[in-house]
């Protein structure tokens, strides 16, 4: 009978590839781990406070911390002349250049790079004749411009700008209630680039004291903010050496992962039946994986793509919702018994099972589009700026951790039910032939170990997913938590690599066999069989399962 390469493969050949991937997976967590810097670059700019003649009423000038074009910086509120003019908060624009300029030498960025997320820091200086503040409702009158190397010096095209609110929550220790202590404020995120496109960016803050409202009337704004001494940015972007490495193994996989779903849906093709659940979810998944493998990094280094991230977001939910969907029916098709599961009604056989996934999936996108959708128009928009959104993501966020949670556990309860199942069918090899013993012991080793590789690969997966769940939103609502979280570029190459090797593998492995095995008379060589290729005894279905399925469907019959 014909079944897949892995039933039928030698075990001195099946060991040389088990050690060639288990080498290319090593490779993967090393290249990260040695070579690659950290995934995420952070650099603190304390932003330069500005003079500004005109107050509101100028709006569309830009006011630069330094250089022949900077502005007139306030050193000390005790200037006089700042006094004479009696100046206000509408005559200070807090400016920041980025990057930053060191030991008088100009750095700019790095298409490499990609992304750039501004976080917002207020330093507030307690007063004894003020209330402690506790929860202020913020208005960030932000504007964002850039310009590039071959730009005139001074000359700044505006890329957004916006009227933005945001809830600070200030506390401040009983001790240290007196003058010349500041406020432990919240960080409060402003905005967040897809594309990092252009050399050179300049944010120019403002903090008005009113503003027009819908009907025309004056509103006064940011009346409870104390005594505000200074602002601080923390800008984090994507380290450039990080994405080389991320994206050369993207290139190496891309056409590996291509030219191997060739090859096995070729062997399929050969076959006289067609293909069956397991090898349509294996070529669905390989499509995702070809799918996340897609280098359109390299364009970014040409065109600005602030798309890009929301797009790769979604490659990656459509991935994860072809693994987690692939795990299920990897573990039913294996798992035949009278409860259903594994019938011959094919995919509709797991439908329960299927809707859990794809809602979950459904979630994640609406989520994403929620904030990063609506962020390539406005990118000072943000989902955490109220209390209401803020416990909707962090919400969010939690249930996804503890339904990937569950998922792995369910995931684990069905493998050992698989495990059961055939260590409860294996009590008929007492009345096999040895050789025919020695084979089906030997598939279900190999099964076994398998099916172990997928419950590791389904663990890191999981772990991987929950950290960057956490690590996106650590910056946006926690300091410490954002400052204590370390993951490792090795973890993430890591993982990236052993999502292509293990599919890899399932592909190479689960393709039909050419070799055919007989009855008694197979050849044999001590512990080891190896299968001759002959079509001595087969017949027209010969290939309709695998060997490990037929065993077991033909034990739960009879």
């Amino acid at each position: 009978m014909a079944g897949a390469i892995i039933e039928n493969m030698s075990g001195r050949k099946l060991a040389i590839i088990g050690s060639v991937l288990l080498l290319g997976q090593i490779f993967c967590f090393i290249i990260g781990a040695v070579l690659s810097p950290a995934p995420n670059n952070s650099n603190q700019h304390l932003a330069t406070k500005c003079y500004n003649p005109r107050g509101s009423k100028e709006k569309d000038a830009w006011f630069i911390p330094h250089g022949d074009d900077s502005c007139r910086r306030i050193d000390s509120v005790a200037d006089q002349e700042i006094l004479d003019n009696h100046m206000t908060a509408d005559n200070v624009v807090f400016a920041v250049h980025m990057p930053p300029k060191k030991s008088n030498t100009q750095f700019d960025f790095s298409r490499w790079q990609q992304n750039l997320i501004g976080v917002m820091m207020l330093d507030i200086e307690y007063q004894e004749e003020d209330e402690p503040l506790k929860e202020v409702h913020l208005m960030v009158e932000a504007r964002l411009g850039y310009r590039n190397k071959e730009d005139p010096p001074g000359v700044w095209t505006e890329y957004a700008k916006s009227f933005e609110a945001r809830n600070l929550n200030c506390d401040i220790d009983e001790e240290k209630r007196v003058p010349g202590y500041y406020y432990n404020c919240s960080m409060l995120p402003l905005f967040d680039l897809g594309s990092l496109h252009h050399d050179y960016y300049l944010l120019n803050i403002r903090l008005p004291t009113v503003f027009l409202d819908s009907r025309n009337q004056v509103q006064e704004i940011n009346e409870d903010i104390g005594k505000l001494v200074d602002i601080w940015l923390i800008a984090i972007n994507q380290n450039g050496g990080f994405t080389k490495i991320w994206v050369s193994l993207k290139t190496v996989f891309f056409p590996i992962i291509i030219l191997e779903m060739i090859w096995f849906w070729n062997r399929i093709s050969m076959l006289s039946r067609a293909p069956n659940l397991l090898e349509k979810t294996l070529l669905s998944l390989g499509l995702a994986l070809t799918f996340l493998n897609l280098p359109l990094e390299y364009l970014t280094l040409a065109y600005e793509m602030p798309w890009l991230n929301l797009f790769n977001d979604i490659k990656q939910g459509i991935f994860y919702a072809n693994l987690l969907i692939f795990w299920l029916i990897f573990a039913g098709e294996h798992l035949m018994s009278d409860q259903g599961v594994g019938d011959p009604n094919g995919i509709f056989a797991y439908w329960k099972n299927l809707s859990v996934v794809l809602f979950g999936c459904l979630c994640l996108f609406v989520f994403d589009m929620c904030e990063r959708g609506v962020q390539l128009q406005n990118p000072f928009y943000s989902i955490w700026v109220t209390e209401l959104g803020t416990n909707l993501a962090l919400g969010f966020i939690i249930l996804a951790g503890i339904s990937a949670g569950l998922y792995f556990l369910f995931l684990c309860y069905l493998i050992r039910k698989v495990f059961l199942n055939i260590a409860d069918r294996s009590s008929s090899f007492t009345s096999m032939s040895q050789i025919r013993r020695l084979h089906y012991q030997g598939i279900i080793w190999r099964f076994k170990f398998l099916m172990l590789a997928t419950l590791l690969t389904a663990a890191l997966t999981v772990i991987g997913f929950i950290i960057g769940q956490v690590s996106e939103g650590a910056y946006k609502w926690d300091e410490d938590l954002g400052s204590t979280l370390q993951y490792t570029s090795g973890f993430l190459t890591g993982v990236y690599g052993l999502w292509n090797i293990y599919i890899f593998g399932l592909l190479f492995l689960y393709a039909p066999s050419h070799k055919t095995w007989g009855n008694e008379d197979t050849h044999s060589t001590g512990e080891e069989v190896e299968f001759d290729v002959t079509g001595a005894g087969t017949q027209g279905d010969q290939s309709e399962m695998s060997s490990l399925t037929e065993f077991i469907r033909h034990q739960a019959t009879d």
